[in-house]
C-alpha cells in the first residue's frame, strides 16, 4: 500500500496515538523532524504550531497538510511517527518502508541559520537542559533582549518548548546570532574530561607523547628553511623577529615574545580557537613555528598542551584521499604503536590539551571557505574540508590551532574565526646584527658584513627580511668583493646568490668570470622550467619524475638550489623543493626572461594586477579551473624579478645567452605594463569634495608596481610613471610597507612635480625605513607615520633632512617609540623652519623633561598652528613649560594635551594661553586630573577670550553636580 493510502486509512489511529497523554510534545517532535527533513516549509510549520487549537485538531491539520504534498512527504511523515511514538503506541499501525526512507542526501548546510533547521531535533535535545545558560550567553553577546528572555522563559512552556522558541528567536536574529548559539552548545555540551582515577589513559598518551616529542625533535633540531638542513643548529642561529599584534587589537603597538603568540595577550574573540601568524614571504614564519615546536618537544614552552601535531600545507596539498580527523593526526604526524582508538578518544575528550599547527596556509591549493560544514571527527572528508572546518571550529571545537600565512591569503572569511592575529615583521636593526654575528663565528667576517650593510642603506633595508639577511650572510665573500657595485635591489641580491652557488661548485676558481651565466645556462633553464611550471600549478614539492620532465639532472641538484623535502618523505622516491619560495620565483623569472618560448602576451598576463583567473601565472594551457586560488604574491614576486632582470643594469649579462632584440621587446613590454598599471590607479582617484584636498588612497598592488619600477633602476621610467599624478594627499595606510618598500617609494616619488602629503600610518617603516624615505622628503608637504615602530634615532635623521626641505610643513607620529630625546630635534626644527605648521606626537613616551625641551623650540615658532601631545606623561611641570613658551604665540589654533596627568597647576598655566591667545580655537584637556579649582581658572580665562570655540574636559576629577554647574559656559565640553 502507498504511503498516502496508509495515512488516509489510519487517520483516526494516528491522531489518537499522537494525542494520547494530553501533551503536545509528540506533535512538536514530529514537526521538528519534518522541518529538518525539508518536508515542511517554515510557513507550514508556523501554521501547524498554533497553540490555541486542541491537540487532536493540530494533529489532523498536520496530516491533511502533509497528505497534500504527495507520496514522498507521506513516507517521511510515517517515518517521523515511527521515531516519535513509544513502542506501546505503535501496536496495530503500519509505517510502510520508513526504515530505509530517511537518507539525508542533501548538501551540507552552508549557513548557521540553516543548521538550526536541518538539525532541529538534535539541537532541541541538547539545548533543553541548557536554556538558562544559553539565554544568559546570548543576552551578554547582544543577540537577544531581556524581553526575548522573559517571553521564552514563561512558566507555561516545558523545557523542550523553551528550547524550540529559543531556536526560533535566534534563527530570525540572523547568521551571527545563530553562530554564537552553535558555538555555545559545542562548548557547553562537550564530553567531560576523563576521571583522574582512571590512570590507564594517562599511561597510553604518555608513551605516545614521548614518541611525538622524539619525532619533532628530530625534525626541528636543524634549521629546515633556507637550505640549512643538516648544517645549522636552530639553537645556534635562531634570532627573534619583531612580533606585534595586528591593528585590530588597538592603536598602541604591543611587542610580543614567543610565549605570547598563544597567550591571552591581544585576544579578540574568546570563542575562537585559531591564532594566525602572518608575515611576508621570507619574514621567518616557518622558522618561528619550528622554534616553537622545538621548545615544546623539550618541554621548555607551551606546557599547557600535552600533545602537539605539526602539519605542513605543502604536504597536505599532495593528499588526494579522503581522511578522517583520526587519519589526519596519526598518518600525517606520528603513528601510535598501540591503542590508537584509546588515544584518539583521549584527544576527543580533552581538546583543550591539544595544539595543531599548520605552516604555510598561503601555499594550500584552495582558498579558505566555510561553505561545507563537517563536524564528525570519525567521518572521512576531503583534505580542504577537514582543514577549513578545523580552523573555523566546526570540527574539534576547543583544540587550539596555530596557522602561519602571508597576509593576503587570510581573507575576511577566515579572519572572522580568528582568536587573534600576530604580525611577524622580520628583524629589527639589533636582530640583523645578532643574526649576522651568530652566522659567522669569525668576528672579523661578521664585522665586515655589518659594515658593508651600514654603508648600503638599501641593502640594510632588505636585510630586515630574514631570508635576505641569510642570503647576505651566506654570500659574504661576493658581498665584500663587490665594492661600490654592492646589491641595491631584490634582483641584485639573487643574482649574487647564483654566483655564490656556481662558484661553490668550482671551488678552485677564485672568480667565475664575466661569462658565468652563459657557462651555466642549461642548468638555469632546467631549474627555471621546473620553478615556472611549479608556480603555475601551485606546486612547491617536486618528485624525481618532475625533475626529469624539466631536464634537471643529478649534477644540477648538487649545486644546492634544490634541497630534499622534509615535508615529504618516501622510501621509494626522493622529493625536492627550492631553498625558499622566493628562490623558486627567481628561477621562474629567469625562465620568462631567457626562454625564447615566452611571448609578450604571457608577460602582460603576469603584470595584470586583477586577473580574472586566480591562477598563479597562467602561461600554460588554459584550464577549466586553476588549482591556485589563495596566492597573488608569488606572481608579484616573480614580476619584480622579471622587472629587475630586464633592466639596463643587467643587459650585458643577459645578452650573453639571449638576443638583445628579444630582451629589448620584453623590457619595453614590462615598462608599458607597469606604466599602465600605475595610470589605472591614477584614473581611479575620485574628484574631491568641494573644499577638500584631492586624495588618492593607494592599494598594496600600487606599492607592488612601484617596487617593480625600483627594480628597473631607470629614472626615466620612474619620472614618467608619476608625471600625471596630481593629488594633494597620497594615502598608503595598512599596506605592509617596510624599509624595502620605503626605498622603492622614495625612488619613484622623488620625481613628483608638486608637493604631496604622504600618509604611511599603520605600516612597518621603522628607523631604517625613515632613512630610506629621505630622498622624497623634499616633495612631501606633510608626513604621517602613525604606529610604525619609529624611535628617536629615526627622528634625528628625518629632522636633519627635513630642516632643509622647503615644502615639508607637517608631521604626525602618533603611537611610536619616541622619548624625550626626540624633543631636542623637534625644538631645532621649530626654531629653524618658521613655516612649519603641524606637530603631532601623541601616544609616545614624552615626559615633563621632553616638554621643557620642546618648549625651547615653541618659544621661537610663530608659524605652528597644530600641536598634539595627547597620551604622553608631561604632567603639570610639562604643561607649565608649554604654557610659558606659548603665552605670546600668534599662530596656534589647536592644542591637545589629553591624557597627560595634568592637574590644577597645569590647568592654571594653560588658562593663561586661553586668556591671551588671539588665534586659539580648540584646547583638548580630557582624561587628566583637573578638579573644580582648575576648571575655574579656565572659566575665568574664557570670559576674556571670544575666539576660543571649545575646551574639552571630559574624564577629569569632577562630580556630576560640578559638571552641571560649569555647563553654564557652553564652550566647556564635558
Amino acid at each position: 500500500m502507498s504511503a498516502q493510502k496508509l495515512v488516509l486509512s489510519q487517520r483516526a489511529e494516528l491522531v489518537q496515538a499522537l494525542s494520547r497523554g494530553g501533551t503536545a510534545e509528540g506533535v512538536d517532535c514530529v514537526l521538528d523532524l519534518l522541518i529538518s527533513w525539508g518536508v515542511l516549509l517554515w510557513e507550514d510549520y508556523v501554521c501547524a504550531c498554533v497553540a490555541n487549537k486542541p491537540l487532536s485538531t493540530r494533529t489532523r491539520d498536520l496530516l491533511d497538510l502533509v497528505y497534500e504534498k504527495g507520496e514522498r512527504a507521506c513516507e517521511l511523515l510515517l517515518c517521523a511517527f515511527c521515531q516519535v511514538l513509544p513502542e506501546a503506541q505503535k501496536t496495530g499501525l503500519e509505517f510502510g518502508k520508513c526504515v530505509s526512507v530517511v537518507k539525508d542526501d542533501r548538501e551540507p548546510s552552508t549557513m548557521a541559520t540553516e543548521t538550526l533547521l536541518c538539525h532541529r531535533p538534535f539541537l532541541v535535545s541538547r539545548l533543553r537542559d541548557h536554556v538558562d545558560g544559553a539565554l544568559e550567553h546570548l543576552l551578554g553577546r547582544g543577540c537577544l533582549t531581556s524581553a526575548d528572555r522573559e517571553e521564552i522563559q514563561l512558566p507555561v512552556y516545558t523545557s523542550s518548548q523553551q528550547a524550540r522558541r529559543l531556536l526560533d528567536k535566534v534563527r530570525f536574529r540572523g547568521e551571527d546570532s545563530a553562530m554564537v548559539l552553535l558555538h555555545y552548545l559545542d562548548r557547553t555540551t562537550s564530553p567531560p574530561p576523563p576521571e583522574k582515577e582512571n590512570e590507564q589513559p594517562f599511561a597510553e598518551w604518555l608513551v605516545y607523547q614521548k614518541k611525538l616529542c622524539s619525532s619533532i625533535l628530530a625534525q626541528c633540531y636543524f634549521l629546515s628553511t633556507c637550505g640549512g638542513a643538516g648544517k645549522y643548529s636552530l639553537d645556534d642561529v635562531y634570532t627573534d623577529g619583531l612580533l606585534e599584534l595586528s591593528q585590530g587589537c588597538g592603536d598602541t603597538q604591543v611587542s610580543l615574545g614567543l610565549e605570547d603568540v598563544l597567550g591571552q595577550v591581544g585576544t579578540l574573540n574568546e570563542e575562537a580557537d585559531t591564532v594566525l601568524v602572518s608575515g611576508q614571504a621570507g619574514s621567518g614564519k616557518s622558522t618561528l613555528l619550528q622554534r616553537l615546536h622545538l621548545l615544546w618537544a623539550r618541554r621548555e614552552a607551551l606546557q599547557d598542551f600535552l600533545l602537539l601535531f605539526p602539519f605542513s600545507c605543502r604536504k597536505l596539498n599532495a593528499e588526494e584521499r579522503e581522511l578522517s580527523l583520526r587519519d589526519l593526526l596519526f598518518l600525517h604526524c606520528c603513528w601510535p604503536d598501540r591503542d590508537q582508538d584509546k588515544l584518539f578518544a583521549f584527544v576527543l575528550d580533552n581538546p583543550h590539551l591539544v595544539l595543531l599547527t599548520f605552516d604555510g596556509l598561503d601555499e594550500f591549493k584552495q582558498s579558505f571557505s566555510d561553505e561545507r560544514r563537517h563536524c564528525c571527527p570519525t567521518q572521512a572528508a576531503p583534505m580542504s574540508t577537514l582543514l577549513f572546518n578545523l580552523l573555523q571550529g566546526s570540527l574539534m571545537k576547543g583544540v587550539r590551532k596555530l596557522v602561519t600565512s602571508r597576509p593576503e591569503a587570510a581573507g575576511p572569511s577566515l579572519r572572522q574565526y580568528l582568536r587573534k592575529e600576530v604580525l611577524l615583521k622580520g628583524f629589527s636593526p639589533g636582530g640583523i646584527d645578532c643574526f649576522v654575528r651568530k652566522h659567522h663565528q669569525d668576528r672579523g667576517v661578521a664585522s665586515g658584513v655589518l659594515q658593508a650593510l651600514q654603508s648600503n642603506t638599501a641593502l640594510l633595508g632588505l636585510c630586515h627580511i630574514p631570508v635576505f639577511c641569510w642570503i647576505v650572510s651566506k654570500c659574504y665573500k661576493e658581498l665584500l668583493g663587490c665594492g661600490k657595485g654592492s646589491p641595491q635591489t631584490f634582483t641584485d641580491v639573487y643574482l649574487m646568490v647564483l654566483q655564490h652557488f656556481f662558484r661553490r661548485k668550482s671551488p678552485q676558481q677564485k672568480s667565475l668570470g664575466s661569462s658565468w651565466l652563459l657557462e651555466h645556462f642549461q642548468t638555469i633553464m632546467h631549474l627555471g622550467q621546473l620553478a615556472f611550471e611549479g608556480l603555475d600549478a601551485s606546486c612547491y614539492i617536486f618528485s624525481e619524475v618532475d625533475l626529469q620532465n624539466s631536464g634537471v639532472a643529478e649534477e644540477d641538484i648538487t649545486i644546492g638550489f634544490l634541497i630534499h623535502s622534509k615535508n615529504f618523505s618516501s622510501t621509494d622516491e626522493r622529493h625536492f623543493e627550492f631553498l625558499h619560495i622566493t628562490m623558486q620565483c627567481f628561477f621562474a623569472a629567469l625562465h620568462i626572461v631567457l626562454s625564447d618560448k615566452t611571448n609578450l602576451n604571457q608577460i602582460r598576463t603576469l603584470f595584470q594586477t586583477q586577473c580574472k583567473s586566480k591562477g598563479c601565472i597562467g602561461f600554460c594551457q588554459p584550464r577549466e579551473q586553476s588549482v591556485m586560488t589563495t596566492e597573488s604574491s608569488n606572481p608579484q614576486i616573480t614580476a619584480k624579478f622579471v622587472s629587475g632582470l630586464l633592466s639596463q643594469h643587467h643587459s650585458d649579462l643577459l645578452q650573453q645567452s639571449c638576443s638583445a632584440t628579444m630582451l629589448g621587446k620584453k623590457s619595453k613590454c614590462v615598462v608599458k605594463c607597469v606604466s599602465k598599471g600605475v595610470q589605472r590607479h591614477f584614473k581611479s582617484i575620485p574628484q574631491p569634495v568641494k573644499g577638500e584636498k584631492k586624495s588618492m588612497h593607494a592599494m598594496p598592488s600600487f606599492v607592488w608596481l612601484i617596487s617593480c619600477i625600483y627594480e628597473m633602476q631607470d629614472s626615466d621610467v620612474a619620472m614618467n610613471s608619476v608625471a600625471r599624478l596630481e593629488v594633494d594627499h597620497l594615502k598608503l595606510t595598512y599596506c605592509n610597507i617596510g624599509p624595502v618598500e620605503c626605498t622603492a617609494l622614495a625612488y619613484v616619488l622623488q620625481y613628483l612635480r608638486c608637493p604631496v602629503g604622504l600618509q604611511l600610518d599603520y605600516n612597518c617603516v621603522g628607523d631604517v625605513g625613515v632613512e630610506q624615505l629621505l630622498p622624497c622628503l623634499p616633495v612631501c608637504s606633510s608626513l604621517y607615520l602613525r604606529n610604525n615602530n619609529i624611535s628617536d634615532e629615526g627622528i634625528r635623521r628625518l629632522i636633519d633632512k627635513g630642516v632643509h626641505c622647503e615644502s615639508f610643513k607637517k608631521i604626525a607620529l602618533f603611537s611610536n617609540n619616541l622619548t624625550d630625546a626626540c624633543t631636542q630635534d623637534f625644538a631645532h626644527l621649530l626654531k629653524t623652519k618658521q613655516i612649519f605648521l603641524s606637530l603631532r606626537l601623541g601616544n609616545n613616551n614624552i615626559t615633563s623633561r621632553g616638554a621643557e625641551q620642546l618648549a625651547e623650540g615653541l618659544r621661537c615658532s610663530q608659524s605652528l598652528q597644530y600641536l598634539g601631545l595627547w597620551g604622553n606623561k608631561i604632567g603639570d611641570r610639562g604643561a607649565e613649560a608649554l604654557a610659558e613658551a606659548l603665552k605670546d604665540n600668534t599662530s596656534l589654533v589647536w592644542l591637545s594635551l589629553v591624557g597627560n596627568g595634568i592637574g590644577n597647576s597645569g590647568a592654571q598655566a594653560l588658562a593663561k594661553i586661553i586668556q591671551k591667545s588671539k588665534t586659539l580655537e580648540e584646547m583638548w584637556l580630557s582624561k587628566n586630573c583637573i578638579t573644580r579649582v582648575g576648571v575655574e581658572y579656565i572659566v575665568k580665562a574664557l570670559e576674556e577670550n571670544v575666539t576660543v570655540k571649545s575646551v574639552w574636559l571630559r574624564g577629569n576629577n569632577l562630580s556630576q553636580p560640578e559638571v552641571e554647574e560649569f555647563q553654564r559656559e557652553c564652550r566647556l565640553i564635558f
